[in-house]
């Protein structure tokens, strides 16, 4: 489904690359005690390949991936409550109906640590059921959201030729086919309300001047709290309605990021397109509690987990592009409050002190990584790192969160998974993006479905659905 609705936005230009059927490695614990289980796609090789790396461990996952398939066989049901009026939606929740509906609402609301306990003791096990982090540890995030990341590379990982930017490069066309426009270094300052306080456009920056866009919709991908904090005015701001929305998240964790430029095509410096996950140990609980209460002083010095990956490994143009060069990304997360002594300095300005902080934590992230990659070492000629700041300032993200509002439980109890929808309590504003689904490219996706789904008060997923069904019988004819 996630190829078919790309190929709408884009018409067909996007162009995805298959990457390696090993696609992730995760690594655990350090030095003489390191272990290495690595991730296979494939409808049984991603199941087989765990069997042959845990053999004593076949049952649980055996039952973990029937598990897995329900989630993804039912999660239409947790875009049902987003998408029927709201008043069913809270009748069904208040009633007990909704759990009689699907048992997928009761995951939902189940700690992903919790189910795992149910299906083995294994901790390293644990690990690799919950690595692809994104801020939360698993005893404190939904079993939904953390399997259907798995379930998401299950039949491959795939990445766009040319690069991320492809994306936005091939909708920008459709949207202008269609009599839109893109406007680039014109930030929204403010959404412009009516008389009877109904969004009717947006105040934009252009050079010293504001400039008043109007439009009888306004969509908002900028996440609730920049929404709702930042562009409303205060009055509306104050309304019980927005303010009890507001109640019912809070803010991800931050992210660490480091760009390093390699001198060296990907077969010079034995690089390929598989990830790494790297941990300190195998309890992800108390590795996040530990990490998350550091001090700013004490966090270069007891990072317990890391990501690398190489973008330029994945993408068949990219020597092309830079001749005899590659790069490689190194990312962890990342508190905000360790950084928010400088959140009131200019952007690359921000002083020798905020330097030797940030470079550090980057140091420490190339020193592991390039002990997984030794050959690499005497290869770095470009390092960049990134923080919760830079987040703050280039991706308009309030506390440099990656994935917007906290993918905790609390966010996907019913009743808030049913008002955390794309309408709002102000008439003609509507939300779309991660905050409205969930995390990552798929999430904010589905986000800007269910909010077309709402403004033009029509499921288009029941079209997307039919379109599917139609190719796939298009391709069936080609084949015979």
């Amino acid at each position: 489904m996630l190829r078919v609705i790309l190929d709408q936005i884009s018409e067909g230009q996007l162009d995805f690359v298959p990457l390696e059927q090993h696609y992730d490695t995760i690594i655990i614990g350090e030095k003489e005690d390191t272990r290495l289980y690595h991730m296979y796609s494939g409808k049984t090789e991603f199941a087989e390949a765990l069997r042959r790396q845990f053999p004593e461990e076949t049952q649980a996952i055996d039952k973990f991936m029937k598990l897995m398939k329900h989630v993804a066989q039912k999660v239409h049901f947790y875009a049902m409550l987003k998408i029927v009026p709201l008043w069913m939606s809270m009748f069904l929740i208040q009633t007990g109906l909704v759990y009689w509906i699907s048992s997928i609402f009761k995951l939902a609301i189940t700690s992903h640590t919790d189910i795992l306990n149910q299906l083995t003791q294994n901790k390293d096990l644990h690990t690799v059921f919950s690595y692809l982090f994104y801020g939360v540890a698993p005893k404190d995030c939904s079993f939904v959201i953390n399997t259907l990341q798995l379930h998401h590379y299950k039949r491959g990982a795939w990445y766009p030729r040319g690069g991320a930017s492809e994306i936005a490069f091939n909708i920008i066309p459709v949207i202008q086919k269609a009599g839109g426009a893109v406007l680039v270094r014109a930030p929204v300052k403010r959404i412009l309300v009516n008389k009877d306080g109904s969004a009717c456009g947006v105040a934009v920056k252009k050079g010293q001047e504001e400039v008043n866009v109007y439009a009888p919709v306004v969509i908002s991908n900028a996440g609730i709290f920049n929404t709702f904090e930042k562009f409303l005015p205060p009055e509306l701001q104050a309304k019980p309605e927005i303010q009890s929305r507001l109640s019912m998240v809070k803010s991800g964790m931050g992210s660490f990021l480091v760009f390093v430029g390699l001198d060296g095509t990907k077969e010079e410096l034995g690089i390929k397109s598989t990830n790494f996950w790297m941990y300190k140990h195998n309890n992800l609980d108390e590795m996040m509690a530990r990490y998350s209460s550091l001090s700013k002083e004490e966090v270069a010095d007891n990072i317990p987990m890391m990501f690398i990956t190489f973008p330029s490994a994945k993408d068949p143009t990219f020597n092309s592009r830079h001749p005899g060069k590659s790069c490689m990304t190194l990312l962890t997360m990342a508190r905000y409050e360790w950084f928010e002594e400088w959140q009131d300095s200019q952007v690359k300005k921000r002083g020798d002190d905020y330097e030797s902080y940030k470079m550090s934590i980057a140091n420490v992230l190339i020193g592991w990584a390039t002990e997984i990659f030794p050959q690499l070492k005497d290869k770095i000629e470009f390092v960049e790192a990134a923080t919760p700041l830079s987040n703050q300032y280039y991706l308009g993200a309030p506390r440099g969160e990656m994935y917007g509002a906290e993918h905790d439980l609390e966010r996907f109890r019913t009743d808030v998974v049913a008002t955390m929808r794309s309408q709002t309590p102000i008439k003609n504003l509507y939300l779309s993006g991660q905050d409205v689904f969930c995390n990552g490219v798929a999430g904010a996706l589905h986000g800007g479905l269910l909010c077309a789904s709402a403004v033009l008060n029509c499921n288009l997923y029941i079209y997307l659905f039919l379109l599917k069904k139609q190719l796939k019988r298009e391709r069936a004819r080609k084949q015979a």
